[in-house]
């Protein structure tokens, strides 16, 4: 594990099978100490929904097509709160 510096803010990264993954919550820290507003606005944003759809799409064999057409139905409306892991 390591930390790397952006603008003023460390954020962790961590190395996994020679691939690299950076902290959200660490970068969240940029814009306040609450990181769960900010990740979960950012996570109910049609166009993050519809990236993570087309990255699922591309990396993950066991993805849903179907069941995630029913998810992107949902973002936008007050009641969509994704499940978050922080």
């Amino acid at each position: 594990m390591a930390k790397i510096n952006v603008k003023n803010t460390a954020v962790t990264v961590v190395s996994i099978d020679d691939t690299d993954y950076i902290s959200l919550t660490d970068i969240a820290k940029y814009k306040t100490n609450d990181t769960s507003a900010v990740i979960g606005n950012w996570m109910r944003n049609r166009n993050t929904i519809e990236f993570l759809g087309i990255w699922e799409t591309l990396y993950n064999p066991g993805f849903k097509p179907l069941e995630f057409e029913g998810f992107k139905k949902e973002v936008g409306l007050n009641a969509f709160q994704p499940l978050l892991l922080l």
